[in-house]
Formats: structure tokens, sequence, C-alpha cells
């Protein structure tokens, strides 16, 4: 489908911006965005997640982390945590990823999907704060 078709299917008022590393156009419209189209929706996903038992996982440097945090969150900075994987699968739970905003916890989260634990980043640690 093109990004025309799409368009007119999501009835979008305006692009906002286009994401460059990822080469996805973001749509704002009246319902829901091309992202939650093609991704679901990640607010939905942190509550799914958050019911069942999921952990947090702060990947700030521990001087940041230090500094305020998400009541009950672990730190484990994002350079560390390929070698947490296994330690972290010893959890058997999804893991909701959290930084300063957003950017670490995206990548942190890919090396946690490929490595077979379910994820998702939860972006920066007020905003995902303000939503658990």
């Amino acid at each position: 489908m093109n990004i025309h078709k799409i368009l007119m299917l999501r009835n979008a008022t305006y692009v906002t911006h286009a994401l460059n590393f990822f080469g996805v156009i973001c749509i704002k419209n009246n319902y829901m965005g091309l992202l939650n189209l093609l991704f679901g929706n990640k607010n939905n996903m942190i509550k799914e997640f958050q019911e069942r038992g999921a952990i947090i996982i702060d990947v700030r440097t521990t001087g940041e982390f230090s500094q305020g945090a998400i009541a009950g969150s672990k730190n484990i900075p994002l350079q560390a945590i390929g070698s947490k994987i296994n330690d972290i699968k010893k959890y058997n739970k999804p893991v909701i990823t959290c930084c300063a905003s957003g950017m670490r916890s995206g990548s942190a989260a890919l090396i946690l999907k490929n490595n077979g634990i379910e994820a998702v980043n939860g972006g920066g640690w007020t905003s995902l704060n303000s939503k658990l």
C-alpha cells in the first residue's frame, strides 16, 4: 500500500515530521497515527505489560538513576544490557525499558527483543512514571 492510500485510509490532517532513522512518516490525524497502525499503541502495550507483572529497566547511567527513578525499577545501564541478558531472562516477565528521553531505552528494547525477551520502549522515565 502506498503512502497516499494510507493517508486517505487514516483520514490524516497533516504530516508532522519524518523519522529519518526509521524512514517512517508520522501522521497526525483525528484517530490514530500511522505508527499506531503499523506498530500498535505503545500505551496499550505498556498497560498490558504492567498487568502481566512487567519489570521496568532503566538504562540510564548509575549517576542519572541515583538522581531520580521510577519506584521499583532496576538500573541496568545501556552499555551493560547485553551482558545481563541471562539475568533478565530469569525474571521470566515482560520488560518495559526507560531512560531520559526514550532513545537509549529504544535501543535497549531492541537488544532485549533480539535476544528473545518480550520488551517495549517505555520512553523517558518521567513520562513513563506518569502513565503507571
